[in-house]
């Protein structure tokens, strides 16, 4: 069973205003809880219909005129919050919002909202699941389209709809497996007759999946961190400027110039990206700079893409492990990146983008530009802007780190089942898969598999 379930009559009653704090055309003050009713007596001086815009006057308990505008009324559990909702749509100067919720805190009916307060008791309430509250925030913040077009889609239930039917299939091969232990005697071989190893391996493929794009709703709400590392004066800080499209760094021919970790958050078509540009990596005797270098690694260890940067004047060399083996050593294992070769403008190498074993190279002369465009549209490609996906939805860290917690799980009890035919333990592993699921969606279950069991099975026959 759900540990939300609908409290609706325990709350507070709560007010706050709705819309962006400042002056605008209409501001509206939202009241939601048992007392919304009472409160519209009080502010309007009559009990308004349900679902009926009254265009009317706003009034203190005193009998003083406040403002006038549009009142709409709510009966729960029809309504945003589950619970009965007033909102008084008023004009939009901060004086008078002020004035209209500090009038409706005076008749004590109702307190000052925290803050997402509204969104909670819809979760509470059974209005929304957590993706979907999550969501809501999500929408609000977001600074591209295509994000946008994410938020709505996991608010719409896209996200929770896939978690859902994970969910419900763990279930049933718990249910399967569950029946196996319990019925021993049975002749049947059920953890033997194929039948669980090919559901299970379903699942992960179907779970594999939705990993797969959390990941790509994660990188549209929180942004790609990108990166620029390589030898020094390879021109790191002259790409993270032509990428900004300012003189974001300080640019010489002196080699170690830059020692800090510089920062640039950019949009390349809306999306959001964190370029970091790095101290040159090399020994130094210099202690401020092996401080940068330090920093450095640190940041290319918690990237999302390293652009290991490349003077083409240097070398010929194409592949990353003949350009700078002990680099390669120490990057973390299955870190994406991309070789830029930088300078082509003095060696007379084409502009463009190729493809060497594997791994994408991006020649392009960062002083003059030329190829900046190429190195864009890459990185917008390998955060997945370019794929055109109807579908899709937001994603947050925690949903990521519960995917592969769960993930983690099944491949366990995949493993017990291949290795030892531990029946037990498997049906251990699909349980705890299935808990950290359901932290997705807010819907932290007991162990309720007894009831569908009881459905599916004649036990007692």
């Amino acid at each position: 069973m759900s540990t939300h379930d609908s409290h609706s009559t325990d709350f507070d009653t709560i007010v706050a205003q709705a819309t962006p704090p400042g002056k605008g055309g209409v501001g509206i003050v939202r009241v939601s809880g048992t007392h919304a009713k009472a409160i519209a007596k009080h502010i309007l001086g009559f009990t308004p219909k349900t679902r009926f815009a009254h265009y009317t006057e706003f009034k203190d308990p005193q009998g003083t005129l406040l403002d006038q505008g549009i009142a709409l009324y709510f009966e729960g559990p029809n309504s945003f919050t589950g619970e009965d909702v007033l909102e008084l749509q008023g004009h939009g100067g901060p004086v008078v919002i002020d004035m209209l919720i500090r009038a409706i805190l005076e008749t004590q009916l109702a307190r000052a909202a925290r803050p997402g307060e509204f969104s909670e008791r819809a979760f509470l309430n059974d209005k929304l699941d957590l993706a979907q509250a999550e969501a809501i925030a999500d929408l609000i913040e977001t600074t591209s389209e295509q994000a946008a077009k994410m938020a709505l889609q996991s608010l719409q239930g896209a996200f929770s709809h896939r978690v859902d039917q994970l969910v419900d299939a763990i279930i049933q091969l718990r249910m399967y497996v569950e029946a196996a232990i319990d019925f021993p005697e049975e002749e049947i071989d059920f953890l033997g007759d194929g039948k669980v190893a090919g559901d299970l391996s379903a699942i992960l493929e179907s779970l594999s999946k939705v990993e797969g794009e959390a990941k790509q709703g994660q990188l549209l709400r929180e942004g790609m961190r990108v990166v620029i590392a390589g030898r020094p004066n390879a021109g790191k800080s002259s790409l993270l400027n032509a990428l900004a499209g300012r003189e974001s760094a300080i640019v010489t021919d002196i080699a170690g110039t830059t020692r800090d970790v510089l920062r640039e958050h950019i949009q390349i078509d809306g999306m959001p990206l964190h370029i970091i540009d790095t101290a040159g990596l090399r020994e130094s005797p210099d202690k401020v700079e092996q401080i940068g270098i330090e920093r450095a690694w640190q940041e290319i260890e918690q990237a999302d893409r390293v652009l290991f940067m490349v003077d083409s004047t240097e070398t010929d060399a194409i592949h990353p492990h003949d350009i700078w083996p002990e680099f390669f050593h120490r990057l973390p294992e299955n870190m994406p990146f991309s070789v830029v070769r930088n300078k082509v403008d003095l060696t007379g190498e084409s502009i463009g983008e190729a493809d060497y074993e594997g791994i994408p190279v991006i020649s392009l002369s960062a002083s003059t530009g030329n190829g900046i465009d190429l190195l864009r549209d890459h990185l917008k490609q390998s955060m997945g802007l370019n794929t055109n996906i109807e579908g899709g939805f937001m994603a947050r860290r925690r949903h990521l780190d519960a995917i592969a917690k769960a993930k983690s799980h099944l491949e366990t009890g995949q493993e017990q089942l291949h290795e030892f035919a531990a029946g037990e333990l498997l049906a251990e592993e699909l349980r705890l898969a299935q808990s950290h699921l359901n932290e997705i969606t807010g819907e932290f279950t007991s162990d309720d598999l007894l009831g569908k069991i009881f459905g599916s099975f004649c036990i007692g026959k």
